[in-house]
C-alpha cells in the first residue's frame, strides 16, 4: 500500500486526498451501526487521520469524541486534520498519559462504537502508553470495535474496514478513489522497497553479483556489471574470456574465445559464493551447457539475451529479462499488439520465475502479477541498455523478491535512461544511462 499511495500522489492524487476519502468510508461504516455516542481513538499517524476525518463526517449524528495523543510529534496530515476538527462539533480528549486516559473511562463505558484508528499499516511492535491503556479500556467495551486499515496490535476488532485493498482475511475494502495505474503501473512509489544502508553496515551488505558472459561480445558483461554496481552491489565479479580493465569490477578471466565445460569448475566456484548470477550477455550460442550448469547451482539468477534458448534455464530463484525476438525464441509464440494480451502472454509464460519483457511498456509478471513500466525513452535502443538493465536487476535481487526487483529494475532502468537522452538525445550510449543510476534508484527514495 505504501508503493501505490506514493504512485497514485506521483499522479496527482495527494496524501489529504485519500485521507478524505478514507474517513469518509470509515464514517459510513460507523453510521450504519445507528450509534448514539461514538469513541474514536487516534494515533499521530495518517491512520489517526482517518479516525479525524471520520469525526468530522459523523460530527452530527450524536456524541463524537477523538481521544488522541497530544500535543506534538503527528504527521502533517493528521495535524492539518486535528485543526479541522477543532471547528467541528465533536469532543476532543488529548492524552500524556496512562492516568489522563483511565480519567476517560466513562467513555469507553458509554460508547456505542469504538473507532481504532490508533496505528495503521505502517505500525510495528507493541503499543505505548498512553495508547496502551486506550487499548485495555476498549477491550473491555461490549460494544462493536471497527478498525481504520488494520486492527491495531492488542485490539480486538469486531470490523475491519480495508483503505483500498484488505491487507488480511475477514477484512473488507472500500474505495478511496486510487487510480487504477497507481497499481498496475510502477511509479516513484516502487523506489520505497529498496532497503537502505545500516550505518554498521561492511563490505559486502550490499551484496554479491557474479556476472557470467562474453564470447562474440565482450562489453556486454562489463555493461551489466556496472548496472549491478550502481544498483548497490559492493561486489561484481565479471567471469569471462576477455578482460577489458575496470578497477571497480573483479575480473575472473576464463580461457578460450568462448565459454566451455572446462571453465565450469571456477564458474561454479563463483556461484556457490554470489547472492546473484547474471548470465547470458553476449554469450553468443556454443556456450548454453554452461548456461544450464549455472542456473542447476544458482540460488538467485538473472538471465538475459543468449542465455534464453531451450531448454530454458531455471534457478531456485529466476528473473528471465526478454526482449520480443528472445521472448517468442522461449515461448514459440509472436506476441501480440494489445497491451492487455501481451501482458496475458507475458503472465501465461512466467511458469518458472518471472518475467521482464523489455518493450515500448514494459511487462513485469511472477505468473500471477503482472505489473507495467513506461519509463525510458526511444533513445533506449542503443546496444547495451538492456544489459545494464539485466545487471540491475540482480543488484536489487540481492534484497527483494524477484517481482519486486524486476520492477524496481524496469522503473529505475528507464528513468536512467530519460535523465541520459536528456542530455545526450540519440547520440545516448548504454555506459551515459550507468552513470544516472543511482539518482534514480536511491535518490529519489
Amino acid at each position: 500500500m505504501r508503493v501505490i499511495e506514493e504512485n497514485a500522489m506521483a499522479l496527482g492524487l495527494s496524501s489529504l486526498q485519500m485521507m478524505e476519502s478514507a474517513g469518509r468510508a470509515l464514517a459510513e461504516v460507523v453510521r450504519g451501526y445507528r450509534p448514539e455516542n461514538v469513541l474514536i481513538l487516534c494515533g499521530k499517524g495518517n491512520n489517526g487521520g482517518d479516525g479525524m476525518v471520520a469525526a468530522r463526517y459523523l460530527q452530527h449524528d450524536g456524541e463524537v469524541h477523538v481521544v488522541y495523543p497530544g500535543p506534538e510529534g503527528k504527521t502533517p496530515e493528521t495535524a492539518a486534520q486535528l485543526q479541522l476538527l477543532s471547528h467541528s462539533a465533536v469532543h476532543l480528549h488529548p492524552v500524556r498519559c496512562t492516568s489522563d486516559v483511565l480519567a476517560l473511562r466513562r467513555l469507553f463505558e458509554v460508547a456505542d462504537v469504538i473507532v481504532d484508528a490508533i496505528l495503521g499499516t505502517g505500525g510495528s511492535g507493541s503499543l505505548r502508553e498512553p495508547l496502551a491503556a486506550c487499548a485495555d479500556l476498549a477491550n473491555e467495551a461490549a460494544v462493536p470495535v471497527v478498525a481504520a486499515d488494520v486492527p491495531t496490535p492488542g485490539i480486538r476488532a469486531t470490523r475491519i474496514v480495508a483503505f483500498h485493498r484488505p491487507k488480511q482475511d475477514a477484512a473488507e475494502a472500500v474505495d478511496i478513489g486510487i487510480p487504477l495505474e497507481a497499481e498496475c503501473f510502477t511509479g516513484p512509489g516502487d523506489l520505497t522497497l529498496v532497503p537502505g544502508r545500516a550505518s554498521s553496515a561492511h563490505k559486502g551488505a550490499g551484496g554479491e553479483v557474479l556476472v557470467v558472459g562474453g564470447g562474440p561480445y565482450q562489453g556486454a558483461p562489463y555493461l551489466a556489471a556496472l548496472g549491478a554496481l550502481r544498483g548497490g552491489a559492493d561486489l561484481v565479479r565479471v567471469a569471462s574470456t576477455a578482460s577489458i580493465p575496470m578497477p571497480d569490477l573483479i575480473y575472473e578471466p576464463l580461457a578460450g574465445t568462448h565459454l566451455a565445460e572446462e571453465h565450469l569448475e571456477t564458474i561454479l566456484r563463483l556461484v556457490d559464493r554470489a547472492d546473484v548470477v547474471v548470465c547470458g550477455m553476449g554469450l553468443g550460442t556454443e556456450s548454453h551447457a554452461v548456461v544450464q550448469a549455472i542456473a542447476e547451482n544458482a540460488r538467485r539468477a538473472v538471465f538475459d539475451a543468449d542465455a534464453l534458448r531451450h531448454p530454458l534455464p531455471v534457478a531456485r530463484e529466476t528473473i528471465s529479462t526478454p526482449h520480443a525476438g528472445e521472448f517468442a525464441r522461449m515461448t514459440g509464440h509472436v506476441l501480440p499488439d494489445d497491451l492487455a494480451a501481451r501482458a496475458r502472454s507475458v503472465r501465461s509464460a512466467a511458469r518458472d520465475g518471472t518475467i521482464l519483457l523489455k518493450s515500448p511498456v514494459d511487462i513485469i509478471s511472477d505468473g500471477t502479477r503482472v505489473r507495467f513500466n513506461r519509463t525510458g525513452t526511444p533513445a533506449m535502443t542503443v546496444g547495451g541498455t538492456g544489459d545494464v538493465l539485466a545487471g540491475l536487476a540482480g543488484a536489487l535481487f540481492c534484497h527483494l523478491p524477484a517481482f519486486e526487483a524486476a520492477a524496481v529494475a524496469a522503473y529505475g532502468n528507464g528513468r536512467a535512461g530519460m535523465r541520459a537522452a536528456g542530455g545526450r538525445g540519440n547520440g545516448m550510449a548504454a555506459t551515459d544511462l550507468v552513470e544516472y543510476i543511482p539518482a534514480e534508484v536511491f535518490g529519489r527514495r
